[in-house]
């Protein structure tokens, strides 16, 4: 179990994690190129709370802000790295974590040319997996638009279960949103699956 003193280090040494296919690590400023690949798609900040990045100063600012989180303990994402060609095409983190309360929300986006090939339920299932173990989380919750039905499906594959529809729960990109609430519990999750 991670002790209170102990949640500043988790992050501050965040832990590479590997899957099959996929290795999460650290991000650092010699990722800005790869960052600005996907990061630069409108389609994949379509649904998330960031605006799509217009040049590499955009990326390098990002990473300039997650290298602050790491060294403050923040939770703070990895870059994902798909392992056949050593390329970062995503993050995938945590935020909004509650100790006290064992509860923790992930979130993540990947390069629309790796979307559709299974690579996000892997990496989800393997940061669930470091969320109940290195955090000591009981409950995990994610988000998503309610027409971001990639995104619910990886929940879903990943054992997630839907509670509700936040109404107007956040205000991005000048508009209010609707998100779906998904969550999945410790006793829930398949520690056994790889």
């Amino acid at each position: 179990m991670t002790g209170i003193s102990n949640i500043g280090n988790v992050f501050k040494d965040l832990q590479t994690l590997e899957t099959p296919r996929m290795r999460l690590r650290r991000l650092t400023m010699r990722d800005a190129n790869d960052v600005f690949e996907y990061a630069s798609m409108p389609e994949v900040s379509k649904h998330v709370t960031w605006d799509y990045h217009r040049t590499v100063a955009d990326s390098m600012a990002f990473l300039k802000s997650i290298l602050l989180q790491y060294e403050n303990g923040i939770p703070s994402p990895w870059g994902i790295v798909y392992k056949e060609n050593n390329k970062l095409i995503g993050t995938g983190g945590y935020h909004n974590w509650n100790p006290e309360h064992r509860r923790a929300e992930v979130g993540y986006a990947i390069s629309s040319r790796y979307w559709n090939k299974g690579i996000m339920t892997e990496t989800l299932k393997r940061m669930l997996r470091f969320g109940f173990e290195a955090m000591d989380l009981n409950r995990i919750e994610a988000l998503c638009k309610i027409e971001n039905a990639a995104s619910e499906k990886v929940m879903q594959k990943c054992g997630m279960k839907y509670e509700g529809t936040l109404r107007e729960q956040m205000f991005v990109k000048g508009a209010y949103q609707d998100l779906k609430l998904y969550s999945i519990l410790k006793q829930e999750f398949n520690f056994d699956e790889r």
